[in-house]
């Protein structure tokens, strides 16, 4: 991940968004509490009542923080540009196995909060999490979908890359082969179901319609 430079007389989000990283570098240790904050901010040098004010000495707050850092710095490393030329299924499929490589230094960081998440407390806000996670790399991809197959996309992405990281989590073989395997298969079942839809929308079309057909003889060309 870059490196997080804080500005002169940083704002709360500015802070946050720098420490975010280094909690999760800590949290693989300490696990997500406050000696990760405390950990961050002595690295950052930022003052540690500050460090706990932006995150509350929540656990899910550092979470958060630190997938919205994830979700930060893979829209710097693929940039519009990079993505242009790639068919659609290489774009999701390259965009989830960065996302992957980013959070790779931080796994044992990331098994700790996939159980925090888990709690029963806490799955509205993961699943809040998961689906922002997923929206913005639908959009990184160049979906702008406002119907309802917006909602579609995003949830089965969401799926898929929740799905991925419980493989991720316990895959020690080499170059994540089996989660790059896995992954490769949701997405084709991901592709096929996407196929599916387009074509019964398709035969959508070509279904009389009661509605038209009255407005026709009510209302003759």
């Amino acid at each position: 991940m870059t490196e997080n430079m804080l500005p002169t007389d940083p704002t709360l989000d500015e802070i946050r968004n720098a420490l975010a990283p280094l909690i999760a570098r800590n949290a693989g240790f300490d696990g997500w509490c406050a000696a990760a904050v405390n950990s961050a901010a002595a690295e950052l040098g930022v003052d540690t009542e500050v460090a706990a004010l932006a995150f509350k000495g929540n656990a899910m707050a550092m979470i958060d923080g630190w997938i919205e850092s994830v979700d930060m710095e893979l829209a710097r490393r693929l940039p519009p540009e990079k993505l242009a030329a790639m068919k659609i299924r290489e774009r999701i499929t390259l965009l989830v196995s960065t996302r992957l490589e980013i959070m790779n230094p931080d796994r044992e960081a990331l098994r700790r909060a996939m159980a925090i998440m888990a709690m029963p407390q806490n799955l509205v806000h993961s699943a809040k999490i998961g689906w922002r996670s997923a929206d913005r790399m639908w959009r990184l991809a160049g979906d702008n979908a406002s119907d309802f197959n917006h909602y579609t996309k995003r949830a089965t992405l969401s799926a898929v890359y929740g799905s991925t990281l419980s493989v991720f989590v316990n895959d020690e073989s080499t170059d994540f082969a089996d989660t790059r395997a896995f992954l490769d298969r949701r997405i084709d079942n991901v592709m096929q179901f996407e196929k599916a839809k387009a074509q019964a929308r398709a035969r959508q079309d070509y279904v009389p319609s009661l509605s038209r057909f009255i407005g026709r003889l009510r209302y003759p060309a």
